[in-house]
């Protein structure tokens, strides 16, 4: 196993703090569209489905994923529109209606904290109904590298002609107005037809609350991770989409259907840490609350960052890293490349102090007591072991 080592500039690259987040206000081909000329949009990892060329993406390096958010204030709205892979919605603050469907005939509407996930290749849209006036934040994780942009209802084509805002074939922005030149009408993108919509599967508000977590339904597991068990450590992990990191045998995800990503709540008590491990796929920290210390290395200097809330932090695969909540305590989203169950690998300083603890990992990578297993399991645990210090 090749293990990265980072230095402080690079680990200081993979951090996306609130300041380091550049707007586009022209993003989109709603964008001039009473009700929607006030949302802010954001490409932290990958430039997701943006059809402008302006738009400003953080960390452009390759993830199997996108992670973007909208910024809007109260009774703004992301009109109708489809995706072709996984679109996931973090609710970071305030309250928002989600509709659905092939005129946006269905809706719920979901407060903070709640990941929702949409299927794919049905229209959809949200606004901002909440109570205060100031904007809410919402992050969005899409599926795959290249997400092949988006359709737009349309409604939203034709009101968007109105403000001589048009879309390429290549789905990009065309803004008139701005001085772009309107080819001919076989170079725009053509509408899907009311034929087209009326086949697109319809997903009744049932269906769609299935693919939803508030905040009160994360279902928290404090041995999700072998280190929890230590003083000091303690962090609880709560799966929402697919199989991540967890090692709690009895851990299942609400959600199963395959994202190319998995999703799961992490939170830590002040000052308390996740211990040193490292995973062999790539992951991204996303900051809901508090304020996170991560730091890379195992052999040679540490290097740390801190990441505020709100914070994006990517962590390259198979690289050494720790987390620590810094003075309050802390939840964070943990995202992470690949529909398979992750493994991590533990730091042979971790894995002795768990032991001493009585606790370790079974054949299959679960926590279990290690008192419990035969000799031959306790064979296969430290043959897991010796994996774990990132050695092949």
């Amino acid at each position: 196993m090749n293990v990265i080592t980072l230095t402080p500039e690079q680990a200081r690259r993979r951090l996306v703090t609130p300041e380091d987040m550049v707007s586009c206000s022209l993003a989109f081909i709603d964008c001039k569209l009473p009700g929607s000329n006030l949302k802010q949009n954001y490409s932290f990892i990958g430039p997701g489905v943006t059809q402008s060329s302006s738009q400003v993406v953080n960390i452009p390096e390759p993830h199997g994923f996108n992670i973007g958010a909208a910024a809007m204030p109260k009774g703004v709205t992301n009109n109708l529109h489809l995706h072709f892979t996984a679109e996931v919605f973090l609710i970071h603050e305030g309250t928002w209606r989600f509709r659905w469907g092939a005129n946006g005939e269905h809706e719920a509407v979901f407060s903070a904290p709640a990941i929702l996930t949409v299927p794919t290749w049905i229209f959809r849209g949200f606004t901002n109904v909440s109570k205060e006036e100031t904007s809410g934040m919402v992050y969005t994780v899409l599926g795959g590298d290249n997400t092949g942009g988006i359709i737009w209802h349309p409604s939203i084509l034709e009101a968007a002609s109105e403000y001589e805002l048009y879309l390429s074939k290549e789905n990009m922005l065309i803004d008139v107005n701005a001085g772009d030149r309107l080819p001919e009408k076989s170079a725009l993108l053509a509408p899907l037809s009311p034929e087209d919509i009326a086949a697109l599967r319809d997903y009744s508000p049932e269906e769609m609350r299935q693919r939803a977590v508030t905040g009160e339904e994360r279902r928290w597991s404090s041995e999700g991770l072998l280190d929890a068990v230590l003083p000091g450590h303690g962090a609880e992990i709560a799966p929402v989409i697919g199989y991540g990191i967890s090692q709690d045998r009895h851990s299942v995800p609400p959600v199963t259907q395959p994202h190319g990503f998995s999703v799961e709540w992490l939170r830590l008590q002040a000052e308390h840490q996740v211990g040193r491990h490292l995973c062999p796929d790539i992951q991204v920290i996303m900051v809901f609350k508090g304020t996170l210390e991560v730091t890379w290395n195992r052999d040679g200097e540490e290097v740390s960052v801190i990441a505020p809330e709100r914070s994006v932090v990517s962590l390259p695969a198979n690289s050494w890293r720790r987390y620590r909540a810094r003075g309050h305590d802390a939840e964070f989203i943990l995202t992470t490349r690949g529909d398979q169950r992750k493994r991590l690998y533990w730091d042979e300083e971790v894995l002795r102090e768990a032991k001493a603890y009585g606790r370790g990992l079974d054949p299959d990578g679960y926590v279990c007591r290690v008192a419990l297993l035969p000799a031959t399991a306790r064979r296969a645990g430290a043959r897991m072991e010796t994996l774990s210090d990132g050695s092949e």
